[in-house]
């Protein structure tokens, strides 16, 4: 069996996540004694075995719908959005000039990758309603990544998911390098999924329970109040930009 969140998994969340599952796990009273840190996304996401993992609604809409079971969505403590839902940050080097985003229209965009709500699909949707699309880009593998590439100098922007924003402001020194210039609509956040044929409603019982129970203090480390339910409809009608 496979359990996964890997979203929001660095070293300093890994308690609070590990916390998270033995929660849901004691509720569920099956699952996998330890995440399943190291298996392939794809291929846990895909798999018959996946008992619950958390993935991202670029994923669930492109390849995953249809093929899983969403069992619910997180509410972080953002107030500046409804809850179950997120959005992402445009980050610039601290000194840069430039104020607004059509200023960064032929800038280098760092994405995380092309499968990403919050690094490429919302960006460039945003960009579209400024009247351009980001198109000098440079991939990197991971939000963080891309986070640093800018205050390096090896691109100019970067749009994070806020979440990921605010665990790298907590973390990670050269955030301190960095600005926020804008950020874009909200859409709906990362959602819990599990195979087909698992019961998605005793998982979500068991989700919801454990993420109350988790403490203060881990809650706070994962930026994880609790879940809503948000249906398929709405993860599928946020627009897909052309892949980079």
């Amino acid at each position: 069996m496979i359990a996964l969140l890997p979203m929001y998994d660095r070293p300093e969340t890994r308690a609070a996540n590990d916390s998270l599952w033995q929660e849901v796990r004691n509720r569920l009273g099956y699952g996998p004694e330890k995440l399943s840190r190291g298996t392939g996304l794809w291929d846990a996401w895909q798999s018959r075995d996946l008992v619950l993992a958390q993935t991202c609604g670029y994923p669930y809409r492109a390849r995953l719908h249809g093929k899983v079971m969403l069992v619910a969505t997180p509410v972080h403590d953002l107030s500046e959005c409804p809850a179950g839902h997120y959005f992402s940050v445009f980050v610039v080097r601290r000194g840069d000039p430039r104020q607004n985003l059509r200023d960064f229209a032929d800038a280098v965009l760092a994405y995380n990758n092309a499968l990403s709500q919050s690094g490429w699909a919302a960006p460039q949707n945003h960009a579209r309603g400024l009247g351009f699309g980001f198109s000098n880009t440079l991939e990197t593998g991971g939000h963080v990544e891309s986070a640093q590439a800018v205050a390096e100098g090896r691109a100019d922007i970067a749009a994070l998911d806020v979440v990921t924003w605010t665990l790298a402001q907590r973390h990670d020194a050269f955030c301190a390098d960095l600005r926020v210039i804008d950020r874009t609509a909200p859409t709906p956040a990362l959602p819990f999924i599990t195979a087909p044929g698992n019961r998605a409603d005793t998982i979500r019982t068991a989700l919801g329970d454990a993420i109350g129970a988790l403490s203060p203090i881990h809650r706070k480390s994962l930026c994880l109040h609790g879940i809503v339910d948000i249906p398929a409809a709405r993860y599928l009608e946020v627009p897909t930009p052309p892949a980079p």
